[in-house]
């Protein structure tokens, strides 16, 4: 079973790219790539709201703490929502 990044679920990848933000592996801009890069087609109406939501915060320049809470609500929606 491959693991390459093309055949990881928009799920899984979105839950990676939160999770390393979290825990400072990865900075403001990746995270904000990353949740460009996926295809939100892919998500429920649920995820999608969420990941959006922690791009609108990435984008108004959220400050850190009020920016992981967020993070962490759309890391809960998109890793239990199926």
């Amino acid at each position: 079973m491959s693991t390459s990044p093309e055949n990881i679920r928009v799920a899984d990848r979105l839950v990676i790219a939160i999770s390393r933000w979290l825990t400072q592996h990865i900075s403001d801009a990746d995270l904000r790539g990353e949740l460009e890069a996926v295809e939100l087609v892919g998500l429920t109406p649920t995820q999608a709201e969420a990941v959006l939501e922690l791009q609108n915060e990435l984008d108004v320049g959220t400050d850190r703490p009020a920016l992981e809470m967020i993070a962490r609500e759309a890391l809960e929606a998109v890793a239990l929502c199926d």
